[in-house]
């Protein structure tokens, strides 16, 4: 049976597995970084290896800069394309529309 107790631990295992993920995430990168990585033959890799600082932080800003532009351009441009075409309808206080329905993102709850 499912009682108090129960949804208690239950909240609580679900309030702190999150946490626990994240303290094992944080010690894996932490041994990731002081020993690195390994290959599958065992063999040393040094000369292959290419700093991250300056490389693949400039790639990422540059890529990064590169969606934002892209996005806010795709919102400037085509600001109406997700948009519900019944936002297009002048308002009518004397008359309720047939269907009502909310944005997609609520339609899970709709649907219950």
């Amino acid at each position: 049976a499912v009682d108090n107790a129960t949804l208690t631990r239950f909240f609580t295992f679900h309030f702190i597995l999150p946490f626990i993920i994240l303290a094992m995430t944080m010690i894996h990168l932490l041994f990731l970084h002081q020993t690195g990585s390994n290959n599958p033959l065992g063999l040393n890799s040094n000369v292959d290896k290419i700093p991250f600082h300056p490389y693949f932080i400039y790639k990422d800003i540059i890529g990064f800069i590169i969606l934002i532009w892209l996005l806010i351009t795709f919102i400037w441009k085509f600001n109406y394309l997700l948009m519900d075409p019944e936002n297009f309808i002048p308002a009518n206080p004397l008359v309720t529309p047939v269907h009502i329905q909310p944005e997609w993102y609520f339609l899970f709850a709709y649907a219950i």
